[in-house]
């Protein structure tokens, strides 16, 4: 089993993930590209400390670039919404 710092990188705070914290109870977090739902989910709940209900992922396609006449493409990447029990918060959405 790959270790839950491993699987989850960073969380993914825009405007929309926001307003689904404040909504739905619902974050958003950039995980591994090798990571499957049940992993995330034991992953989130080992780190955070919270029940989680729900894992829904999205495999997002890195943009094209062009730097001058090079052609190029970021990589791609995981992005996994959890959806947490009524009650549970992460802290570090909050500041």
């Amino acid at each position: 089993m790959i270790h839950p710092r491993n699987i989850i990188i960073a969380p993914i705070i825009t405007e929309k993930s926001s307003y689904q914290i404040g909504s739905n109870n619902t974050y958003t977090f950039k995980v591994s590209m090798n990571a499957n739902k049940i992993e995330i989910k034991k992953a989130i709940e080992h780190v955070f400390a919270v029940k989680v209900l729900a894992v829904n992922t999205v495999r997002m396609m890195g943009k094209p670039k062009r730097l001058g006449r090079y052609d190029g493409k970021r990589p791609d990447w995981k992005k996994a919404i959890v959806t947490l029990r009524e009650g549970d918060k992460i802290a570090d959405f909050e500041s």
